[in-house]
């Protein structure tokens, strides 16, 4: 059997993006971050969620969306940098790929609006928008323990 790395994946980002000179962890901030990628706005739920989401409530609902060629939940891969909820409720989320080229933006998308739109009461916040970041590019350093203990039960080498 041939052993799998997480190194080749994040190969193909060092080579899209600038060195690595910081990284952030999921919490909420005052203000979304600029970037140099467009960002996705998506549309509003039916229902309006009662109370403004929390960064911890952000980060729990977030694990449902699932990288789709590796099968981990963004932030446990590490894909999720940060996050800003406004006063009405919408929520900014700065997030990066294991590549810049990767195909598969769309269903990440779709899998946040259903993480986060729908549900009980409307989901936890009324609408949301994604900025594709690529500054600190990704790496496996960004992985979290949870994460790596995934890779390694699916064969990769972390």
């Amino acid at each position: 059997m041939t052993e799998k790395t997480i190194e080749a994946i994040a190969e193909t980002a060092a080579d899209t993006a600038a060195p690595d000179d910081a990284t952030s962890p999921l919490v909420a901030t005052d203000a979304p971050a600029a970037t140099d990628a467009p960002a996705t706005d998506a549309p509003a739920a039916d229902k309006a969620p009662v109370a403004k989401a929390s960064a911890a409530d952000i980060e729990e609902a977030m694990k449902d969306v699932v990288d789709p060629e590796l099968g981990i939940n963004v932030v446990d891969l590490g894909l999720v940098y940060d996050s800003f909820v406004d006063d009405d409720n919408v929520v900014t989320l700065d997030m990066t790929l294991t590549s810049a080229a990767c195909p598969l933006t769309d269903v990440i998308e779709d899998q946040t609006r259903q993480a986060l739109t729908t549900g009980p009461g409307g989901g936890i916040v009324k609408d949301f928008r994604i900025n594709w970041v690529w500054l600190p590019p990704w790496g496996p350093d960004k992985i979290t323990d949870d994460g790596r203990e995934q890779l390694r039960a699916l064969g990769f080498n972390v």
